[in-house]
């Protein structure tokens, strides 16, 4: 079984760099980010057009190549991180996190007992299809398995201290285009207030031994959120880097 890219990347030192696929079905991309050098793919089910049976052919491509499937969630549902899971995902990203109380639920889902509430459903592909004793798979999904709670409105930024102090949680994780708005600041990716509520996120994670994370729309930004001391980011999504392309060929076609 495989360790945790992401969670072996950040504990050496290093930066896990993520891209994002949010409507695109095709696992022609989870291979294209791989090719490319990412280390996490962003599998955003709130967001995304995504079958169960899409999302499973996805995390079970990452899998096959170096890059680490996490998923976000749509909802805090039991049966959405246990399918998530189960199929492969590596990773689960809660969105809209504001209270401990419910993260502290949340993330009992994602571990098997003592630790938590999950429920075995765990196949071959899984485990890289090795033959491994039934107590070491438990005991390896659990430390595993990377646990966000996602910041998007300045009432989670002001419960950061209490909800990076959850037991089990991997990380803090910035949604900065809900949360310029909810600063109102909306889309002002350099404004003090967002920079600094990006500082005041990652002294937390300091503070309570956890990862920071964002994920971001250019690369540009990306380097100012790690100038800021984020591990985790995520940049760019799969159609706007598509759109890019094509304007991109229009332009010098036209040019």
């Amino acid at each position: 079984m495989r360790l945790n890219p992401v969670k072996k990347l950040v504990r050496e030192g290093g930066v896990a760099l993520g891209i994002g696929q949010n409507q695109l079905t095709t696992t022609e991309f989870p291979r294209m980010a791989a090719a490319a050098g990412f280390d996490w793919l962003f599998l955003d089910a709130e967001h995304g057009p995504f079958t169960t049976e899409t999302l499973q052919e996805i995390t079970k491509t990452c899998l096959q190549t170096p890059v680490s499937p996490i998923l976000r969630v749509a909802d805090f549902q039991y049966d959405l991180v246990a399918r998530a899971l189960d199929g492969g995902a590596e990773g689960i990203i809660f969105p809209r996190v504001e209270s401990p109380d419910v993260l502290r639920n949340a993330v009992s889902w994602a571990k098997f007992p003592p630790r938590g509430v999950r429920g075995f459903g765990l196949g071959a592909p899984q485990v890289g299809y090795q033959n491994v004793a039934f107590g070491e798979i438990i005991r390896h999904m659990n430390d595993e398995t990377l646990i966000f709670a996602q910041i998007e409105s300045v009432k989670g930024l002001e419960a950061r201290h209490e909800l990076a102090a959850v037991e089990g949680l991997d990380s803090l994780f910035i949604g900065p285009a809900d949360l310029s708005i909810s600063l109102g600041v909306g889309g002002q990716w350099d404004h003090p207030k967002l920079l600094g509520a990006i500082d005041e996120v990652v002294q937390a994670c300091n503070d309570h031994g956890k990862m920071p994370a964002i994920h971001v729309r250019n690369a540009a930004f990306a380097k100012v959120a790690i100038e800021h001391g984020m591990k985790v980011v995520s940049c760019a999504v799969d159609l706007a880097l598509l759109w890019a392309g094509v304007q991109g060929v229009a332009k010098e076609l036209r040019g």
